[in-house]
């Protein structure tokens, strides 16, 4: 599944324009919990949230003019396959539909990217995943900016838009909106961001048809091959069970695995609303779970294995855990009740 994620490659566009604004590494990672090395990754997405967050960095130090770093970050490094959706059609309101229906190559799947038809004007309505109290300003910028970017290569001309709307309240110094997109017709306030045109739907792309087909069958299967990136979480389970199969399940040693301190560790699974002492208790009964399912061990080396000191030991552990046994839950598994 791949709600409520993002791709990587677009985190690293928007961990590009932060860097560029001055946001430390650092605060950029503790903050979205995001690895820059896996960003790379065609088919890896990593949590909207994790990318929301770094939006919110950007838009306590620049505001909204930095939605436009962002565009031109995006102008520079490319958004890949999508960028070539927007000419995929032989005609550019065609082109816009099956940019905005295969939207998730880029961004998250329930983000209500639309484009509206009426008569002579072609709106493309833009609305986030996320619902926070107000839409960040840059987000939109950034969004709608790289709409009009790509929406004049598909084309080739300059086109402008008859109106600009966006969420955000007016404010002073503005005319970098003017600028951008070439117009004073620019509403703030709006229940939508969105981009109007008139008279561009029918402009031809000059595509051929079949090299179209070929780059949403590759979106598609781009979308289909795409996996969720492991959270900070899954890199601890797994650090937890790893160090448990390794003979012992140490704080120290599972935080050397995570390449942090033992201290930092600690610190972040506060951070977490949880304890080392309740990821112990969950890795156990994980762990046992699967001993008692996929081998034939007696009890006494499962609590070993654990970390108990005794069979007696692991079934109160296991009674708690479940209000079962570790026997019945066996005798279960293996009549397949």
């Amino acid at each position: 599944m791949i709600d409520d994620t993002i791709p990587a490659r677009t985190a690293a566009l928007i961990w590009g324009a932060a860097r560029q604004i001055g946001v430390s590494p650092v605060h950029l990672a503790h903050s979205s919990g995001l690895d820059p090395a896996t960003f790379d990754d065609d088919l890896l997405r990593v949590p909207t949230e994790s990318v929301w967050r770094m939006w919110e960095l950007i838009d306590i130090r620049a505001g909204a003019r930095a939605g436009l770093l962002a565009a031109e970050q995006a102008d520079r490094d490319g958004l890949h396959v999508w960028d070539y959706l927007f000419s995929s059609r032989p005609t550019l309101a065609e082109s816009l539909r099956t940019a905005m229906e295969l939207r998730a190559v880029v961004t998250d799947p329930g983000v209500g990217w639309e484009v509206i038809e009426d008569g002579g004007l072609l709106t493309i309505r833009c609305a986030v995943a996320v619902e926070p109290e107000a839409v960040l300003a840059p987000v939109e910028v950034f969004v709608l900016a790289v709409m009009l970017r790509r929406v004049r290569t598909a084309v080739g001309q300059q086109v402008v838009p008859v109106r600009v709307r966006l969420t955000q309240p007016p404010g002073p110094g503005r005319g970098y909106l003017v600028d951008e997109f070439g117009t004073s017709g620019i509403d703030f306030g709006a229940p939508y961001s969105e981009i109007t045109f008139l008279d561009v739907g029918a402009l031809p792309t000059g595509t051929d048809p079949r090299l179209g087909a070929l780059l949403s069958r590759h979106a598609e299967l781009t979308l289909a091959a795409a996996r969720a990136a492991p959270t900070w979480h899954d890199k601890l389970r797994a650090a937890m069970h790893q160090s448990m199969a390794a003979g012992g399940l140490d704080l120290a040693e599972v935080a050397r695995r995570l390449a942090t301190s033992p201290r930092t560790l600690q610190r972040r699974l506060q951070e977490e609303g949880t304890s080392w002492r309740a990821e112990v208790d969950a890795a156990r009964h994980r762990h046992a779970v699967d001993l008692l399912r996929e081998t034939a061990l007696p009890l006494q080396s499962v609590a070993a294995r654990l970390g108990y000191t005794d069979a007696r030991a692991l079934r109160r552990a296991f009674h708690r855990w479940t209000g079962s046994n570790p026997d019945a839950f066996r005798r279960g598994v293996i009549s397949g009740a």
